[in-house]
Protein backbone atom coordinates (compact mmCIF):
# COMPACT_ATOMS: atom_id res chain seq x y z
CA UNK A 1 0.00 0.00 0.00
CA UNK A 2 1.40 3.63 -0.87
CA UNK A 3 1.27 6.47 1.19
CA UNK A 4 -1.25 9.25 0.38
CA UNK A 5 1.84 11.63 -0.17
CA UNK A 6 3.50 8.88 -3.10
CA UNK A 7 -0.10 8.41 -4.56
CA UNK A 8 -0.81 12.23 -4.73
CA UNK A 9 2.39 13.06 -6.40
CA UNK A 10 1.68 10.56 -9.25
CA UNK A 11 -1.64 10.71 -9.98
CA UNK A 12 -1.26 13.94 -12.15
CA UNK A 13 1.44 11.67 -14.53
CA UNK A 14 0.84 9.21 -16.62
CA UNK A 15 2.38 7.29 -19.81
CA UNK A 16 4.78 3.94 -19.50
CA UNK A 17 8.94 3.89 -20.42
CA UNK A 18 11.61 2.42 -19.07
CA UNK A 19 14.27 -0.13 -19.85
CA UNK A 20 16.71 -2.31 -17.55
CA UNK A 21 20.70 -2.76 -18.12
CA UNK A 22 23.38 -5.13 -17.30
CA UNK A 23 26.47 -5.10 -15.40
CA UNK A 24 29.43 -7.50 -15.83
CA UNK A 25 31.74 -8.84 -13.36
CA UNK A 26 34.76 -10.24 -13.99
CA UNK A 27 37.39 -12.57 -11.12
CA UNK A 28 38.67 -11.02 -8.29
CA UNK A 29 42.36 -9.01 -8.14
CA UNK A 30 45.57 -10.85 -7.82
CA UNK A 31 46.54 -12.10 -4.68
CA UNK A 32 49.23 -9.16 -3.82
CA UNK A 33 46.46 -6.42 -2.94
CA UNK A 34 46.73 -5.91 0.50
CA UNK A 35 43.12 -6.74 2.12
CA UNK A 36 43.60 -5.78 5.49
CA UNK A 37 44.61 -2.20 4.39
CA UNK A 38 41.87 -1.86 1.80
CA UNK A 39 39.05 -3.57 4.36
CA UNK A 40 40.46 -0.98 6.95
CA UNK A 41 40.45 1.94 4.65
CA UNK A 42 37.01 1.24 3.49
CA UNK A 43 35.23 0.52 6.77
CA UNK A 44 36.69 3.98 7.81
CA UNK A 45 35.55 5.60 5.24
CA UNK A 46 32.20 3.54 4.70
CA UNK A 47 30.95 4.70 8.23
CA UNK A 48 31.78 1.10 9.79
CA UNK A 49 34.82 2.02 11.96
CA UNK A 50 35.37 5.52 13.11
CA UNK A 51 38.55 6.99 11.52
CA UNK A 52 41.69 6.62 13.66
CA UNK A 53 45.00 4.66 14.19
CA UNK A 54 43.97 3.70 17.36
CA UNK A 55 40.28 2.45 16.44
CA UNK A 56 41.92 0.54 13.55
CA UNK A 57 44.43 -1.14 16.23
CA UNK A 58 41.68 -2.60 18.52
CA UNK A 59 39.20 -3.30 15.32
CA UNK A 60 42.28 -5.90 14.33
CA UNK A 61 43.01 -7.36 17.52
CA UNK A 62 39.26 -7.96 17.64
CA UNK A 63 38.10 -5.53 20.32
CA UNK A 64 35.44 -3.24 20.65
CA UNK A 65 36.28 0.41 19.01
CA UNK A 66 34.62 3.61 17.97
CA UNK A 67 31.91 2.46 15.13
CA UNK A 68 30.15 4.94 12.61
CA UNK A 69 26.43 4.26 11.96
CA UNK A 70 27.10 1.44 9.66
CA UNK A 71 29.07 -0.13 12.13
CA UNK A 72 26.72 0.34 15.09
CA UNK A 73 24.11 -0.81 12.93
CA UNK A 74 26.00 -4.42 11.51
CA UNK A 75 26.75 -4.72 15.09
CA UNK A 76 23.11 -4.61 16.16
CA UNK A 77 21.81 -6.95 13.59
CA UNK A 78 24.51 -9.33 14.38
CA UNK A 79 24.07 -9.69 17.92
CA UNK A 80 19.89 -9.53 17.41
CA UNK A 81 20.87 -12.95 14.91
CA UNK A 82 22.85 -14.17 17.96
CA UNK A 83 20.20 -13.57 20.00
CA UNK A 84 17.19 -14.97 18.33
CA UNK A 85 19.78 -18.62 17.26
CA UNK A 86 20.15 -19.26 20.85
CA UNK A 87 16.84 -18.45 22.70
CA UNK A 88 14.33 -20.00 19.51
CA UNK A 89 16.99 -23.07 18.97
CA UNK A 90 15.48 -24.89 22.07
CA UNK A 91 12.65 -24.36 24.41
CA UNK A 92 14.10 -23.86 27.56
CA UNK A 93 16.86 -21.44 27.18
CA UNK A 94 15.62 -17.72 28.76
CA UNK A 95 17.46 -14.60 28.52
CA UNK A 96 19.18 -12.57 31.66
CA UNK A 97 20.73 -9.23 32.22
CA UNK A 98 23.51 -9.15 34.95
CA UNK A 99 25.93 -6.00 36.04
CA UNK A 100 28.89 -5.19 34.60
CA UNK A 101 30.47 -4.52 37.74
CA UNK A 102 29.60 -5.74 41.70
CA UNK A 103 30.28 -3.89 44.69
CA UNK A 104 32.08 -5.56 47.42
CA UNK A 105 29.63 -4.47 49.68
CA UNK A 106 27.44 -6.70 48.68
CA UNK A 107 30.20 -9.87 48.44
CA UNK A 108 30.64 -12.28 51.70
CA UNK A 109 33.65 -11.46 53.72
CA UNK A 110 35.23 -14.91 52.71
CA UNK A 111 39.02 -14.03 52.17
CA UNK A 112 38.48 -15.23 48.59
CA UNK A 113 36.64 -12.37 48.23
CA UNK A 114 38.87 -9.77 49.89
CA UNK A 115 41.80 -10.99 47.36
CA UNK A 116 42.28 -8.12 44.53
CA UNK A 117 44.29 -10.81 42.81
CA UNK A 118 43.19 -11.41 38.78
CA UNK A 119 40.16 -9.19 39.69
CA UNK A 120 39.65 -5.37 37.54
CA UNK A 121 38.25 -2.46 39.67
CA UNK A 122 37.25 0.75 38.88
CA UNK A 123 39.09 3.35 41.31
CA UNK A 124 38.15 6.70 41.42
CA UNK A 125 41.05 8.56 40.90
CA UNK A 126 40.37 11.49 43.37
CA UNK A 127 40.54 8.90 46.48
CA UNK A 128 43.39 7.66 45.23
CA UNK A 129 44.90 10.98 44.80
CA UNK A 130 43.91 12.01 48.08
CA UNK A 131 45.74 8.66 49.70
CA UNK A 132 49.19 9.57 47.73
CA UNK A 133 49.15 13.02 48.81
CA UNK A 134 49.23 12.30 52.34
CA UNK A 135 53.02 12.86 52.97
CA UNK A 136 52.33 11.71 56.58
CA UNK A 137 52.01 8.20 55.69
CA UNK A 138 54.79 5.93 55.30
CA UNK A 139 55.02 3.39 52.28
CA UNK A 140 54.03 0.58 54.43
CA UNK A 141 50.73 2.63 55.55
CA UNK A 142 49.82 4.39 52.06
CA UNK A 143 50.34 0.70 50.54
CA UNK A 144 47.57 -0.89 53.42
CA UNK A 145 45.12 2.24 52.41
CA UNK A 146 45.15 1.60 48.42
CA UNK A 147 44.64 -1.89 49.08
CA UNK A 148 41.58 -1.43 51.29
CA UNK A 149 40.57 1.25 48.33
CA UNK A 150 41.05 -1.81 46.03
CA UNK A 151 38.95 -4.03 48.15
CA UNK A 152 35.96 -1.56 48.45
CA UNK A 153 35.63 -0.45 45.00
CA UNK A 154 33.03 -2.37 42.42
CA UNK A 155 34.75 -5.39 40.32
CA UNK A 156 33.93 -5.51 36.70
CA UNK A 157 33.56 -8.22 34.87
CA UNK A 158 35.90 -10.10 32.36
CA UNK A 159 32.86 -12.57 31.56
CA UNK A 160 29.60 -13.17 31.36
CA UNK A 161 29.63 -17.07 32.89
CA UNK A 162 30.05 -15.75 36.63
CA UNK A 163 26.56 -14.04 36.24
CA UNK A 164 25.00 -16.71 35.26
CA UNK A 165 25.95 -19.25 37.60
CA UNK A 166 24.45 -16.66 40.16
CA UNK A 167 21.34 -16.73 38.12
CA UNK A 168 20.89 -20.63 38.61
CA UNK A 169 18.92 -21.23 41.37
CA UNK A 170 16.41 -18.11 41.09
CA UNK A 171 15.63 -19.67 37.68
CA UNK A 172 15.12 -23.08 38.88
CA UNK A 173 11.44 -22.46 39.49
CA UNK A 174 10.98 -21.79 35.84
CA UNK A 175 11.81 -25.26 34.55
CA UNK A 176 10.01 -26.96 38.12
CA UNK A 177 13.91 -28.46 38.65
CA UNK A 178 14.08 -30.32 35.21
CA UNK A 179 17.32 -30.38 33.41
CA UNK A 180 18.57 -29.48 30.83
CA UNK A 181 18.17 -25.24 30.48
CA UNK A 182 19.94 -22.19 29.68
CA UNK A 183 20.67 -18.61 30.36
CA UNK A 184 21.90 -16.47 27.74
CA UNK A 185 23.14 -13.09 27.95
CA UNK A 186 25.08 -10.26 25.83
CA UNK A 187 26.89 -7.49 27.29
CA UNK A 188 30.40 -5.72 27.59
CA UNK A 189 33.21 -7.29 29.60
CA UNK A 190 36.82 -6.02 30.32
CA UNK A 191 39.68 -8.29 28.89
CA UNK A 192 43.16 -7.84 30.89
CA UNK A 193 45.31 -4.96 28.99
CA UNK A 194 47.85 -6.93 27.12
CA UNK A 195 50.66 -4.80 27.55
CA UNK A 196 48.67 -1.50 27.00
CA UNK A 197 47.58 0.98 29.72
CA UNK A 198 43.88 -0.12 30.37
CA UNK A 199 41.42 -2.96 29.95
CA UNK A 200 40.16 -3.13 26.64
CA UNK A 201 36.20 -4.09 25.92
CA UNK A 202 34.63 -6.59 23.89
CA UNK A 203 31.26 -7.34 23.16
CA UNK A 204 30.41 -10.92 24.79
CA UNK A 205 27.91 -13.23 24.33
CA UNK A 206 27.30 -16.03 26.12
CA UNK A 207 24.51 -19.32 27.08
CA UNK A 208 25.60 -21.38 29.99
CA UNK A 209 23.82 -24.81 29.41
CA UNK A 210 22.88 -26.84 32.68
CA UNK A 211 22.82 -30.58 31.65
CA UNK A 212 22.55 -33.66 33.13
CA UNK A 213 26.21 -35.18 34.24
CA UNK A 214 25.70 -38.18 31.83
CA UNK A 215 24.86 -35.72 28.66
CA UNK A 216 27.49 -32.75 28.84
CA UNK A 217 29.66 -34.04 26.56
CA UNK A 218 26.83 -34.85 23.82
CA UNK A 219 25.34 -31.10 24.43
CA UNK A 220 29.07 -29.89 24.20
CA UNK A 221 29.22 -31.74 20.35
CA UNK A 222 25.39 -30.58 19.90
CA UNK A 223 25.99 -26.63 20.54
CA UNK A 224 29.34 -26.84 18.87
CA UNK A 225 27.94 -28.60 15.66
CA UNK A 226 24.92 -25.80 16.04
CA UNK A 227 26.84 -22.61 16.44
CA UNK A 228 29.29 -23.90 13.38
CA UNK A 229 26.64 -24.09 11.59
CA UNK A 230 25.00 -20.28 12.67
CA UNK A 231 28.47 -18.95 11.56
CA UNK A 232 28.16 -20.50 7.89
CA UNK A 233 24.85 -19.16 7.22
CA UNK A 234 25.81 -15.50 6.95
CA UNK A 235 29.40 -16.21 5.29
CA UNK A 236 30.04 -15.56 1.52
CA UNK A 237 32.71 -18.63 1.91
CA UNK A 238 31.34 -20.26 4.96
CA UNK A 239 34.79 -22.82 4.46
CA UNK A 240 37.01 -19.94 6.44
CA UNK A 241 34.58 -20.76 9.34
CA UNK A 242 35.60 -23.72 11.22
CA UNK A 243 35.53 -25.72 14.67
CA UNK A 244 38.26 -27.86 16.28
CA UNK A 245 39.06 -29.41 19.85
CA UNK A 246 40.92 -27.80 21.93
CA UNK A 247 44.05 -29.27 23.38
CA UNK A 248 44.25 -30.82 26.72
CA UNK A 249 47.31 -28.26 27.79
CA UNK A 250 45.11 -25.67 26.41
CA UNK A 251 41.85 -26.41 29.02
CA UNK A 252 40.18 -23.48 30.91
CA UNK A 253 40.33 -24.30 34.19
CA UNK A 254 37.22 -26.69 35.58
CA UNK A 255 36.79 -27.63 31.94
CA UNK A 256 36.91 -31.71 30.57
CA UNK A 257 36.68 -30.35 27.14
CA UNK A 258 36.71 -27.51 24.85
CA UNK A 259 35.55 -26.59 21.05
CA UNK A 260 36.53 -23.66 19.37
CA UNK A 261 35.28 -22.02 16.60
CA UNK A 262 37.58 -19.92 14.33
CA UNK A 263 37.78 -18.16 11.41
CA UNK A 264 40.55 -17.85 8.49
CA UNK A 265 41.61 -14.32 8.89
CA UNK A 266 44.29 -13.16 6.08
CA UNK A 267 46.56 -12.67 9.01
CA UNK A 268 45.99 -16.59 10.39
CA UNK A 269 43.25 -17.91 12.38
CA UNK A 270 41.01 -16.21 15.13
CA UNK A 271 38.45 -17.60 17.58
CA UNK A 272 35.74 -16.26 17.46
CA UNK A 273 33.69 -18.77 20.35
CA UNK A 274 34.50 -20.86 22.77
CA UNK A 275 32.85 -24.14 23.96
CA UNK A 276 33.31 -25.86 27.40
CA UNK A 277 32.74 -28.86 29.48
CA UNK A 278 32.80 -26.86 33.26
CA UNK A 279 31.68 -29.95 35.26
CA UNK A 280 29.72 -28.65 38.47
CA UNK A 281 32.81 -27.20 40.26
CA UNK A 282 32.14 -23.72 39.11
CA UNK A 283 28.41 -23.98 40.06
CA UNK A 284 29.20 -25.86 43.62
CA UNK A 285 31.50 -22.75 44.30
CA UNK A 286 29.27 -20.35 43.27
CA UNK A 287 26.76 -21.43 45.53
CA UNK A 288 29.11 -22.70 48.94
CA UNK A 289 28.88 -26.01 48.19
CA UNK A 290 25.29 -26.49 48.91
CA UNK A 291 24.27 -29.77 46.97
CA UNK A 292 20.74 -29.95 47.95
CA UNK A 293 19.36 -26.30 46.51
CA UNK A 294 21.28 -27.44 42.95
CA UNK A 295 19.74 -30.47 42.40
CA UNK A 296 17.46 -30.68 39.63
CA UNK A 297 15.68 -33.77 38.21
CA UNK A 298 16.71 -35.30 35.11
CA UNK A 299 17.02 -39.17 35.02
CA UNK A 300 17.53 -38.71 38.52
CA UNK A 301 18.34 -35.64 41.20
CA UNK A 302 21.78 -34.90 40.25
CA UNK A 303 24.40 -30.73 40.50
CA UNK A 304 24.13 -30.05 37.09
CA UNK A 305 27.04 -30.15 34.76
CA UNK A 306 27.80 -26.95 32.90
CA UNK A 307 28.82 -26.31 28.98
CA UNK A 308 29.31 -22.51 28.41
CA UNK A 309 29.50 -20.76 24.98
CA UNK A 310 31.11 -17.60 24.98
CA UNK A 311 31.35 -15.69 21.71
CA UNK A 312 33.61 -12.55 21.23
CA UNK A 313 31.20 -10.36 18.71
CA UNK A 314 33.52 -7.50 17.88
CA UNK A 315 35.97 -10.36 16.25
CA UNK A 316 32.90 -11.77 14.75
CA UNK A 317 31.84 -8.51 13.23
CA UNK A 318 35.47 -8.20 11.83
CA UNK A 319 35.34 -11.79 10.26
CA UNK A 320 31.77 -10.84 8.61
CA UNK A 321 33.54 -7.77 7.58
CA UNK A 322 36.28 -9.49 6.31
CA UNK A 323 34.48 -12.60 4.48
CA UNK A 324 32.08 -10.14 2.48
CA UNK A 325 34.94 -7.69 0.78
CA UNK A 326 34.80 -8.67 -2.86
CA UNK A 327 37.78 -7.02 -5.24
CA UNK A 328 36.55 -7.52 -8.57
CA UNK A 329 37.42 -6.32 -12.24
CA UNK A 330 34.74 -4.88 -13.99
CA UNK A 331 33.99 -3.91 -17.64
CA UNK A 332 32.50 -0.29 -18.09
CA UNK A 333 30.66 0.41 -21.43
CA UNK A 334 33.70 1.76 -23.10
CA UNK A 335 35.72 -1.70 -22.11
CA UNK A 336 37.55 -0.33 -19.53
CA UNK A 337 38.88 -1.85 -16.73
CA UNK A 338 37.50 -0.98 -13.73
CA UNK A 339 38.01 -2.17 -9.64
CA UNK A 340 35.03 -2.74 -7.88
CA UNK A 341 35.19 -3.31 -4.61
CA UNK A 342 32.04 -4.88 -2.66
CA UNK A 343 31.07 -5.48 1.06
CA UNK A 344 28.81 -8.31 0.15
CA UNK A 345 27.13 -8.62 3.48
CA UNK A 346 24.35 -10.74 3.96
CA UNK A 347 20.75 -10.04 3.67
CA UNK A 348 20.02 -10.02 7.38
CA UNK A 349 22.99 -8.53 8.18
CA UNK A 350 23.56 -5.61 6.34
CA UNK A 351 23.15 -2.36 7.84
CA UNK A 352 21.46 -0.75 4.90
CA UNK A 353 18.95 -2.63 2.85
CA UNK A 354 18.16 -0.18 0.31
CA UNK A 355 19.24 3.22 -0.87
CA UNK A 356 16.81 5.98 -2.43
CA UNK A 357 18.35 8.49 -5.26
CA UNK A 358 16.51 10.61 -7.86
CA UNK A 359 17.43 10.96 -11.88
CA UNK A 360 16.83 13.51 -13.91
CA UNK A 361 13.21 15.42 -13.39
CA UNK A 362 11.21 18.06 -11.54
CA UNK A 363 13.67 17.89 -8.19
CA UNK A 364 11.10 19.21 -5.60
CA UNK A 365 8.30 16.51 -6.80
CA UNK A 366 10.78 13.41 -7.00
CA UNK A 367 12.18 14.16 -3.43
CA UNK A 368 8.55 14.06 -2.16
CA UNK A 369 8.02 10.91 -3.63
CA UNK A 370 11.42 9.74 -1.80
CA UNK A 371 10.49 10.68 1.15
CA UNK A 372 6.99 8.87 1.02
CA UNK A 373 8.68 5.96 0.04
CA UNK A 374 11.06 5.97 2.98
CA UNK A 375 8.42 6.12 5.05
CA UNK A 376 6.82 3.17 3.99
CA UNK A 377 10.44 1.09 4.13
CA UNK A 378 10.86 2.57 7.65
CA UNK A 379 7.74 1.01 8.87
CA UNK A 380 8.33 -2.22 7.45
CA UNK A 381 11.39 -2.20 9.25
CA UNK A 382 13.66 -1.58 5.87
CA UNK A 383 16.68 0.19 6.76
CA UNK A 384 16.68 3.01 4.10
CA UNK A 385 19.84 5.51 3.19
CA UNK A 386 18.65 8.85 1.78
CA UNK A 387 21.04 9.50 -0.91
CA UNK A 388 18.34 11.54 -2.25
CA UNK A 389 19.23 14.49 0.18
CA UNK A 390 22.79 14.76 -1.21
CA UNK A 391 23.38 18.04 -2.47
CA UNK A 392 27.14 17.69 -4.65
CA UNK A 393 26.37 16.45 -8.12
CA UNK A 394 27.74 12.68 -8.45
CA UNK A 395 27.56 10.19 -11.20
CA UNK A 396 24.67 7.20 -11.00
CA UNK A 397 28.66 5.18 -11.84
CA UNK A 398 29.64 7.00 -8.50
CA UNK A 399 27.16 6.52 -5.93
CA UNK A 400 27.25 2.63 -7.06
CA UNK A 401 30.71 2.26 -6.20
CA UNK A 402 29.68 4.14 -3.26
CA UNK A 403 27.08 1.74 -1.92
CA UNK A 404 28.60 -1.15 -3.14
CA UNK A 405 31.02 -0.62 -0.63
CA UNK A 406 28.68 0.36 1.79
CA UNK A 407 26.84 -2.90 1.25
CA UNK A 408 23.78 -1.79 0.50
CA UNK A 409 21.87 -4.56 -1.14
CA UNK A 410 19.60 -2.27 -3.58
CA UNK A 411 19.84 1.31 -5.13
CA UNK A 412 16.53 2.46 -5.80
CA UNK A 413 16.26 5.49 -8.79
CA UNK A 414 12.96 7.71 -8.81
CA UNK A 415 13.04 10.20 -12.23
CA UNK A 416 10.97 11.77 -14.45
CA UNK A 417 9.72 8.27 -15.36
CA UNK A 418 7.75 7.54 -12.08
CA UNK A 419 6.07 10.42 -11.80
CA UNK A 420 4.54 9.80 -15.29
CA UNK A 421 3.85 5.89 -15.50
CA UNK A 422 5.46 4.48 -11.32
CA UNK A 423 7.99 2.59 -12.67
CA UNK A 424 11.68 3.23 -11.01
CA UNK A 425 14.49 1.29 -11.65
CA UNK A 426 15.85 -1.28 -9.13
CA UNK A 427 19.67 -2.19 -8.96
CA UNK A 428 21.07 -5.18 -7.30
CA UNK A 429 24.52 -5.06 -5.40
CA UNK A 430 25.02 -8.74 -5.78
CA UNK A 431 24.22 -8.86 -9.60
CA UNK A 432 24.85 -5.18 -10.76
CA UNK A 433 21.11 -5.68 -12.73
CA UNK A 434 18.79 -2.46 -12.98
CA UNK A 435 15.44 -3.44 -13.46
CA UNK A 436 12.22 -1.42 -13.73
CA UNK A 437 9.49 -2.29 -11.58
CA UNK A 438 6.31 -0.60 -10.34
CA UNK A 439 6.32 1.53 -7.37
CA UNK A 440 3.67 -0.53 -5.65
CA UNK A 441 5.58 -3.92 -5.56
CA UNK A 442 8.50 -2.64 -4.44
CA UNK A 443 8.29 -2.72 -0.61
CA UNK A 444 7.57 -6.37 -0.60
CA UNK A 445 10.08 -7.00 -3.17
CA UNK A 446 12.41 -6.58 -0.88
CA UNK A 447 10.92 -7.83 2.08
CA UNK A 448 10.36 -11.10 0.36
CA UNK A 449 13.77 -10.84 -0.25
CA UNK A 450 15.24 -10.45 2.86
CA UNK A 451 13.02 -12.85 4.30
CA UNK A 452 13.92 -15.33 1.88
CA UNK A 453 17.12 -14.90 2.26
CA UNK A 454 17.16 -15.57 6.46
CA UNK A 455 15.43 -19.01 5.95
CA UNK A 456 18.37 -19.96 3.41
Amino acid sequence: MLTRRVRHVLSAHASPRGVGTRGRCGPSWGGDVDRVGTLLQLCADRHYISPGRSDAQLWRRGLSCSLGPLGAELRRNLLEQWWHSVTRSRAQVFGINTLSSSSSSSSSNDDDDRDTGGQLRTVESERLKRILEQQELSKEQIVHEVQTLLQRSPSVRTDLLQGALEEFVPSLELVNRKLPFGLAETGRCFQPSEGSDCPAEVTQTSLVWFCSPRTSSQWLDHWARQRLKWWRKFSLSPSDFSSSDVPEEELVEAASRGVRIVYNFPWGQEALEALWSRGDTELLKTHKGDRSKLQCRNERMSVPHVVSVTGNMDRGLMAFLSNSLQLLKKEDGKQRLLQRKVLKLHPVLAPVKVALDIGRGATVELRRVCEGLMQEFLETKISVWPGYLETVPTSMEQLHAKYDEMGVLFTVVISDNTLESGLLQVRSRDTTIKETMHISEIRSFLSRYISAADKI
